[in-house]
């Protein structure tokens, strides 16, 4: 067997020259290996995917492939959610270690657990708190949830997990994202005024024994970095040049944002959308610079016009640490007979994943 690739050998490489070497090496492994790319993917990257979507579509499809490599263009956590819903001889791939996720890094075990025990010195956590994480979180999170008869959600299924969570318990504790749980919630008739904050760096949360004992929503204090560049005032003053546009939003924005918004949903939600709107159409979207700079190329043609919502750029900055270079260093590699950057969830972990997971998919 050759020795392994070094990264370092792709370095100085051009994006054109290391998708001359992806090409190739995608070429000889054939159906062995799948490439997924996530929609807030890089151009440079997302052109060599097999498969593009969110993080749960991709992973469930990839344990649906012949695959035997399923190498993840995303970002951390979507590489161990394709690691648990795999079969056991699959391989999860990521090829940039270093491709993480803020909002995900805002919510650990550690914190997380301490939340939980403090809580149990006020409420019954056991049988009044249902955990619900979203899927953007670490895997020890989803197993925390599995331990505890709580659940993973998407931003696509969100009110129907938040209903499934309800039916169990009163109270729901959602974490890493607040304007996730915040959007959903309200649309669900949930007021602000039953929602608080947990403020992971504060003892018990920074609230008092009586907001707790409360409230129906408990939102840990994590949000997305690239969700927040938006704000009302830009949907202000897009609407007063062009007032027939059309504002659609990811729950992820702020309450403010999903307020003013015509249309909240997932990514995947926001493409289906607007590539089924009538032609010559106008709209402004608040989620991913990589998603919207592609839908607007695409419905050109339609002349419909699709404008980025910031005008500051937004970008997943973490997720473009994935480039052409890495790719190509992890497909050659696998073309010699080598794996690099494989991503396994520890089995007990991955089992309590998987029941979160489940509970999740049964819906």
């Amino acid at each position: 067997m050759t020795t392994a690739y070094s990264i370092q050998d792709y370095a100085l490489l051009s994006d054109e020259e290391c998708a001359v070497k992806i090409q190739a090496a995608k070429t000889i492994l054939g159906k062995r290996c799948i490439v997924l790319g996530h929609h807030y993917q890089r151009d440079e990257v997302f052109q060599h995917a097999d498969i593009s979507g969110d993080s749960l579509k991709l992973s469930k499809e990839a344990a649906e492939s012949d695959a035997e490599y399923i190498v993840f263009c995303g970002v951390h956590f979507m590489a161990e959610v394709a690691d648990i819903l795999s079969r056991p001889e699959q391989i999860a791939i990521l090829p940039d270690l270093a491709a993480g996720c803020s909002m995900a890094d805002m919510a650990n075990k550690v914190n997380v657990q301490r939340c939980w025990d403090e809580l149990a010195t006020v409420i019954d956590v056991e049988n009044e708190v249902t955990p619900v994480t979203y899927i953007n979180s670490a895997a020890d999170l989803k197993a925390f949830c599995g331990q505890h008869e709580g659940i993973v959600c998407t931003s696509s299924n969100a009110q129907k997990i938040l209903e499934w969570s309800f039916a169990k318990r009163e109270k729901i504790l959602f974490f890493p994202d607040q304007h996730l749980g915040r959007n959903t919630a309200f649309q669900m008739g949930i007021p602000l005024e039953d929602m608080v904050v947990w403020n992971f760096n504060k003892p018990m949360g920074g609230l008092t024994t009586e907001q707790v004992r409360n409230a129906k929503m408990i939102l840990w204090g994590g949000y997305c970095s690239v969700h927040q560049f938006f704000q009302p005032e830009q949907i202000d003053a897009f609407l007063e040049r062009y007032p027939e546009t059309k504002v659609i939003a990811h729950p992820e924005a702020c309450f403010e944002v999903c307020q003013k918004a015509d249309y909240i949903g997932s990514t995947e939600y926001i493409l289906k959308t607007v590539r089924e709107a009538e032609p010559n159409t106008r709209w402004l979207v608040a989620t991913e610079l990589n998603l919207v700079n592609r839908l607007h190329e695409e419905c050109q043609a339609q002349g419909k016009n699709v404008h980025f919502m910031s005008p500051a750029l937004s970008m997943c900055s973490t997720m473009f640490r994935t480039d052409p270079q890495h790719l190509a260093w992890i497909l050659e590699n696998l073309a010699a007979g080598h794996v690099v950057n494989q991503i396994s969830v520890a089995p007990e972990e991955a089992e309590f994943a998987k029941i979160a997971l489940d509970n999740m998919l049964a819906l």
